[in-house]
């Protein structure tokens, strides 16, 4: 995949409309030290995982520590599984939750996004010797063929309305409690493809040494936001954060050394 298609709705889309100055980061509030409890799933590579030494990094994970540092919080990170993570928040479990979750009119009903940090391209992995089908169209015309997906997510819901037939209970569509579950159920041919973002795509694609790939054309774009439950004091000042690391290059930074510089051992 080239460069320019792996940067497609990262560097190039992150301004999202905001024209703020540079002066901007001066002006940022100054939370005294507070601290914030942070949940997220550790499974969505390259915006959080866990590394071979145990540790646990990524995009989401340096944005988070740059708003720290500007803003004068500190953090503490909880681990949830997805389908867990926004009734945790809405109820006020935790004060934040990030996932490469997506900026969606259902889920405000119950908890508050913060402005997008992130826009993304819905794309199909699939195991790298897959010659049967080449894109959405192709997969939906083969009965045999089967997709993974997280219920209730964004690649569940693209995989039933822009490639199958839009019955959300099709026997063809097979679901795991983990992105990463999904996955690993790709390479073991139990699934022959999952739809994911092209971020996370990218990181699993360039850590699978030539056995995974992504085919086909973008399924649809989608903006990432960090979740709060509803009217919480945190998601001002993390908007302001955002709105300055995207101002001055903070993000375009991060985008390159996470999605075109990082490489799995």
């Amino acid at each position: 995949m080239k460069i320019a298609a792996a940067l497609t709705g990262l560097a190039l889309s992150l301004s999202f409309g905001l024209s703020i100055s540079s002066a901007f980061a001066g002006d940022l509030p100054d939370l005294a030290g507070k601290q914030i409890t942070i949940v997220t799933e550790n499974a969505y590579p390259p915006l959080q995982f866990i590394d071979k030494s145990g540790a646990a990094v990524g995009w989401e994970y340096d944005a988070v520590a740059e708003l720290a540092k500007r803003l004068n919080f500190t953090v503490k990170y909880e681990n949830i599984s997805w389908d867990a993570m926004i009734p945790a928040v809405s109820e006020g479990q935790f004060d934040m939750g990030m996932t490469g979750i997506t900026i969606k009119d259902d889920r405000k009903e119950k908890v508050d996004f913060s402005e997008p940090y992130m826009r993304s391209e819905s794309m199909m992995l699939v195991r790298g010797d897959e010659a049967r089908f080449t894109d959405a169209a192709s997969f939906a015309a083969n009965p045999d063929l089967l997709v993974g997906a997280q219920a209730g997510t964004t690649p569940f819901y693209t995989a039933v309305y822009s490639v199958l037939d839009g019955n959300e209970a099709n026997p063809r569509i097979k679901l795991f409690e983990t992105f990463g579950a999904s996955v690993e159920a790709l390479k073991a041919g139990d699934v022959d493809t999952v739809l994911t973002d092209m971020t996370a795509g990218k990181g699993y694609v360039d850590a699978s040494n030539g056995g995974l790939k992504m085919v086909g054309q973008p399924l649809g774009s989608e903006d990432f936001g960090f979740i709060f439950p509803k009217g919480s004091e945190w998601e001002a000042p993390i908007n302001a954060g955002i709105a300055a690391l995207k101002a001055d290059g903070t993000f375009d930074a991060l985008n390159k050394k996470w999605f075109l510089d990082y490489k799995t051992e």
